[in-house]
């Protein structure tokens, strides 16, 4: 693995520098990058929706209505998505806030009924209620909502993509160590 990533150190660089730029797109153009994204998903709804209807309709047995069911469901959504892309992201930010809620609740329940272990009881609770405090923040302000999770990523994005040039460089100095002590 050392000597496969070794090699390759110009990919992981290449990584690197495409992840900083998304991340400054992100950051600068948040609007665009947003319905890139939506776009994104319509496309992979509608192809995803697509391959599902084919398979269910060129198979054989159980479970081929589901696929063409779920499949014209795609397409649909693929669709919608191209149709009305505001409407999406708002829809996705919403269901993050609801899944939000939904594990916060989960979690808060999981530390009430947990004994015997005070500290990651207390933990599961308070990580709970940020994720209620979360969703309802997500819901109350979805503009603010979707702004910042662009933000995030964007963030998140040239971090990421920093780390990637750090170490790339840092495993070509180790390839190039390697192949002078070998010669």
């Amino acid at each position: 693995m050392f000597d496969l990533l070794t090699r390759n150190w110009g990919w992981i660089l290449a990584r690197g520098v495409l992840l900083v730029l998304f991340g400054l797109f992100a950051l600068i153009w948040p609007d665009v990058t947003l319905l890139v994204l939506v776009v994104m998903f319509g496309a992979y709804a509608l192809v995803d929706g697509i391959f599902a209807i084919v398979s269910g309709a060129s198979g054989q047995g159980e479970g081929r209505g589901l696929l063409i069911f779920s499949g014209i469901l795609g397409v649909l959504i693929g669709l919608m998505v191209f149709l009305w892309p505001e409407s999406s992201a708002l829809a996705l930010l919403i269901l993050i806030a609801v899944w939000a809620i939904i594990i916060g609740v989960a979690y808060i329940a999981k530390g009430i009924s947990l004994t015997g272990d005070n500290g990651g009881r207390w933990l599961l609770i308070l990580s709970g209620i940020l994720g209620v405090v979360l969703g309802f923040l997500l819901m109350l302000r979805p503009g603010e909502g979707i702004l910042a999770m662009l933000w995030l990523i964007g963030v998140f994005a040239i971090l990421w993509g920093v780390v990637a040039i750090v170490s790339s460089i840092r495993l070509k100095k180790l390839r190039d160590t390697a192949t002078i002590s070998t010669t």
